[in-house]
């Protein structure tokens, strides 16, 4: 039987990806469900294609479009949050396929969770703002969490068979993102398009500013830390520019295993989706490691990005701490991607911010979403 997908944010980079591997693989997969925040346009020619059971355009001022758009298709309509929260709960969907951007993820991931869907993780963000909520609904609802991320994909194939043994440290690679080679003070006056500019990786655009500062590297050693149950001292970040190598596992004999391929995300995606098998690929460009002699690594520059160390700050302090890292960060990404911040400006603003934000050191759901809250309004009083 085909199993049935719901994507979540599918006109979003990871999203459009999961819609290619699915259109490859017509008999191994069927889309339920495709939602979006505002991106109307491209959601009614998803649905027009696959022909979804459902969709949900989040932002109420577009459902009037989208559902005269696809009156004549035997599509149902929605709109609206609670709609996304609803709709993935459905008895007939498989695998929840989670690419929202940033915080709006969360609410949609827990609800899935609780009706026990396997969850194709692409929303870092869940994990890095609640990750012990996260993995104690997953325990208790039984739910599978399978990475999305290329560098926890690589990590989670390199542990595959291996669980029972002991691991010393995982390595989580990064490019670099377009500025590593500047120095600190020209990173006073890169713009909004230099930073979008990543040298390996087609993301969106909060996820490639993320990745120029490093914060997406941060978020994503928080995301290893409760998807692979690791203690933060042994999760080391390296730079490899030319993200060949995905990442590493050591274990406790000191041999490294390391996934290799080259930097497309429909190979994560595939995997995830039909794991634990593999689906043979048509589309995929294959590695030639004879085209490259050098593969180079490096540590990261703390001094010049400073957002990853904030995230390994916030990592061992824990509790709400990471909410606060996550909610800042938004709000200074929004806020440099519009022109009203500079770059060397957002780790600032977040650090002030952690600083100002009272601890939970256990915090509820609430407590999430109210710190989330109070967070941004901080945040973006300090911008002013």
């Amino acid at each position: 039987m085909k199993k049935q997908i719901a994507i979540l944010g599918s006109t979003g980079s990871i999203g459009t990806q999961t819609l290619e591997v699915i259109n490859e693989h017509p008999d191994n997969f069927e889309v339920y469900l495709l939602t979006a925040n505002n991106n109307a346009d491209l959601l009614i020619s998803q649905a027009k294609k696959f022909l979804p059971d459902s969709v949900v355009i989040v932002n109420e001022k577009h459902y009037k479009y989208v559902k005269d758009s696809l009156t004549n298709f035997p599509i149902k309509v929605y709109t609206g949050k609670d709609a996304v929260c609803q709709c993935v709960k459905s008895s007939v969907v498989d695998i929840v396929v989670t690419a929202m951007v940033g915080y709006a993820g969360l609410e949609p991931t827990i609800e899935a969770i609780k009706a026990g869907k396997v969850i194709a993780l692409a929303n870092k963000e869940t994990l890095v703002v609640a990750g012990e909520l996260i993995n104690d609904l997953a325990k208790q609802y039984n739910t599978p969490i399978l990475p999305i991320d290329s560098e926890h994909s690589a990590i989670f194939q390199c542990l595959s068979g291996e669980f029972h043994n002991p691991v010393e440290k995982l390595i989580i690679t990064a490019s670099g993102g377009p500025f590593r080679t500047l120095k600190k003070e020209e990173l006073e006056y890169v713009t909004v398009s230099e930073a979008l500019k990543h040298p390996k990786w087609k993301m969106g655009a909060k996820i490639t500013i993320d990745s120029a500062s490093l914060m997406n590297k941060g978020f994503e050693v928080i995301e290893a830390k409760w998807l692979f149950g690791i203690d933060p001292s042994k999760i080391e970040v390296v730079v490899h520019p030319q993200s060949i190598v995905h990442s590493m596992v050591q274990f406790g004999d000191g041999s490294i295993k390391a996934q290799l391929g080259m930097p497309d995300m429909k190979v994560p995606i595939a995997y995830a989706l039909s794991y634990p098998n593999r689906m043979e690929s048509r589309i995929n460009q294959r590695l030639s490691i004879s085209d490259y002699s050098s593969l180079t690594f490096e540590k990261p520059d703390l001094i010049k990005f400073p957002n990853l160390q904030l995230a390994y700050d916030a990592m061992k302090s824990g509790g709400n701490r990471p909410c606060i890292l996550n909610a800042a960060n938004e709000i200074v990404v929004d806020a440099f991607l519009n022109g009203k911040c500079r770059f060397m400006q957002m780790p600032l603003i977040i650090e002030e911010t952690l600083a100002k934000i009272s601890m939970i050191r256990q915090p509820s759901y609430e407590d999430y979403v109210a710190t989330d809250k109070e967070t941004r309004e901080l945040a973006k009083s300090l911008l002013k």
